[in-house]
């Protein structure tokens, strides 16, 4: 009777798992290959799409649209708050920039929003901005959770959530593992709020030291994957009772966000590696082919 049991489980699960999708997307973050040579890499590891800043040129826009198209994949762009402008003129070309973003169709825009030095109402004033845009354009817009942004810990964080009921969140936890100087193991009931509001996630590993382990297979930091994996899994699960498909980037970075040995600069692990096995894990968690 047991192994009926698990048996009915198992095969449940499968046929659930099978019904639902996870496209993933990868950080162009350290591209140092063409447009075209990169979207190839992509394409080849497995994923859907890339998530990358606007290119700032002209010919860099045109070699992005032509390989997106080439090797069909997906976009997701990144906007972000500039900390080194007065507040109105941030606010101001934070606002104009989606504009550009929009007319490119991308599957999500991931903000990285306000500044940890801005009042609430400062903060507040971009994320109704971004809010305003997604409702007239109907696009997902997400806010990360990020150091040096309005959500860089926690409780700050559920200040917002709180107060705006149409905030959508980027998880990228990685961030709050070294800014609280934990795994979060007993703040779960206070990570609640934001894990039901978390609509995309970059699926980098952080530690209590630093916010990129060196190379999530190593043994020694099973421990930190195993605690990030729970936690987007339990968001997956949440969001495929209501949709069939969710967004993910890995977002392991280069050099020197990720560690170097001294003086030659030279990273310890693998960069692109890195990522490929976080895509695969996560499908293998989820029963994804």
């Amino acid at each position: 009777m047991t192994i009926l049991i698990l048996l009915t489980i198992f095969l449940s699960t499968t046929s659930y798992s099978q019904q639902k999708k996870l496209e993933f997307f990868q950080t162009d973050w350290g591209r140092k290959i063409s447009w075209d040579a990169f979207c190839e890499k992509t394409k080849t590891s497995g994923y859907d799409g890339l998530e990358t800043w606007f290119p700032s040129d002209e010919k860099s826009q045109v070699e992005l649209k032509a390989a997106l198209e080439k090797h069909d994949l997906k976009v997701g762009f990144l906007n972000g708050t500039n900390k080194t402008l007065p507040f109105e003129e941030s606010l101001i070309a934070y606002t104009a920039h989606f504009k550009t973003l929009i007319a490119w169709n991308p599957a999500y825009i991931n903000c990285h929003t306000g500044n940890d030095f801005y009042t609430f109402e400062e903060n507040k004033a971009f994320i109704d901005a971004a809010n305003k845009v997604a409702k007239e354009h109907d696009i997902p817009i997400y806010h990360e959770t990020h150091r040096g942004r309005f959500s860089y810990n926690l409780p700050d964080t559920k200040k917002y959530i709180q107060a705006i009921p149409d905030l959508k969140m980027t998880l990228d936890i990685s961030h709050w593992m070294v800014v609280h100087e934990s795994l979060l193991q007993n703040q779960d009931a206070d990570l609640r709020e934001v894990l039901e509001r978390s609509h995309h996630i970059h699926a980098r590993v952080g530690h209590a030291e630093g916010p990129q382990v060196n190379d999530p297979e190593a043994p020694e930091w099973k421990k930190a994957v195993d605690r990030h994996m729970d936690i987007w899994e339990k968001i997956i699960l949440q969001k495929w009772k209501t949709q069939d498909m969710f967004t993910m980037t890995t977002e392991f970075g280069p050099a020197d966000y990720m560690p170097t040995l001294p003086y030659t600069r030279v990273p310890v692990a693998d960069q692109w590696k890195a990522n490929v096995y976080m895509m695969k894990a996560i499908k293998e968690r989820l029963n994804i082919e």
